[in-house]
């Protein structure tokens, strides 16, 4: 008796408020589903995305990725050096204006030089390595840098960090 009744209210509830009644649905296992309120995405920098970032940064500034993907063979040397300058000078800028470098090793070039104790990874060894790795010093050959500072503009949640540099169409 208790189903004919269901159907009768259901019948009516459905045709006047196109919903069937909370306590028939319950009854027979139905219930609202509970919709979670959905977070926005937020989105974590990586550290691909502040490189990419400075990669867009220096060929916003000078070209860089142009230059270094133009084929450079049907140019003669005086021509390069004039573009190399440029390029040169032009990310030279944008450089120091996002980071603060500092070499790792702070000596002159070609002159002997004590390995510190500490972070393997702040010195490549080269030549006649001992086994295992370790040596006092050597000979220096390249000072290294090290990043002492960024200060890079805040990623846009909307911005697409893979695209280095838009295409630019000129409409006529």
């Amino acid at each position: 008796m208790q189903r004919i009744l269901f159907a009768i209210r259901s019948f009516f509830a459905i045709l006047f408020t196109g919903k069937l009644p909370t306590d028939i649905a319950e009854a027979y296992g139905f219930r609202k589903p509970v919709i979670a309120p959905v977070a926005p995405k937020v989105s974590q920098a990586t550290a691909s995305d502040g490189a990419l970032q400075m990669l867009s940064i220096l060929q916003r500034d000078a070209r860089l990725i142009d230059f270094l993907m133009e084929d450079l063979t049907g140019f003669s040397d005086d021509q390069v050096g004039a573009a190399v300058r440029n390029v040169h000078d032009q990310a030279r800028v944008a450089l120091d204006r996002y980071v603060t470098l500092a070499p790792v090793i702070d000596g002159v070039e070609g002159t002997y030089a004590k390995i510190e104790k500490g972070d393997p990874a702040t010195v490549k060894l080269l030549g006649n390595v001992p086994v295992g790795g370790r040596a006092a010093g050597g000979t220096l050959r390249h000072r290294g840098w090290r990043a002492t500072t960024t200060n890079l503009p805040p990623i846009a949640a909307s911005q697409n960090v893979t695209v280095i540099a838009p295409a630019e169409i000129e409409v006529e």
